[in-house]
């Protein structure tokens, strides 16, 4: 038996029935997908993370901690799911820019798909946008001199 199946026979086989899809009857029949390694949630051959030799995945930070965890999936221990995912968290004190040049540099320096780089920085982006803080909405300028007297004569 080999020690390592193609991708393609993988997807093949379980690209109708896997433990990760998500079939959704509304909206004319979208499949999404449940992967951790899947950076678009898109059910198909191209993002999967299970199914590819070298994937890479971008979550919220665990224990209910503000950052981001990269996760990247070494092909040379593909025989081993263990010891198959590094990780690599960034904590909410690390800048935007520190997060995203070290996501593009940590899969650039190592051969991983280019065309997924794009999509992990936009996922750690929104990630970050999610965890911050929302702004009160500022007071309402009254302009103009009826303005003015109107609401000092509520205040009577």
């Amino acid at each position: 038996m080999a020690d390592h199946f193609s991708p393609d026979l993988i997807w093949e086989i379980t690209r109708k029935r896997s433990a990760m899809l998500v079939k959704r009857k509304q909206a004319g029949g979208v499949q999404f997908s449940k992967d951790p390694l899947n950076l678009t949630n898109i059910h198909s051959r191209k993002y999967e993370g299970f199914v590819n030799d070298k994937a890479i995945g971008v979550q919220p930070a665990a224990n209910q901690e503000k950052g981001v965890t990269l996760f990247t999936k070494k092909s040379h221990q593909a025989n081993k799911p263990a010891s198959e995912l590094q990780t690599t968290t960034f904590g909410p004190s690390t800048s935007s820019r520190k997060t995203y040049r070290s996501i593009v540099s940590q899969t650039a320096g190592r051969g991983y798909r280019p065309d997924l780089r794009q999509s992990a920085v936009a996922r750690a982006s929104a990630i970050k946008l999610s965890q911050k803080d929302k702004k009160a909405n500022p007071p309402v300028k009254l302009r103009g001199a009826r303005a003015k007297k109107a609401k000092d004569e509520g205040k009577a």
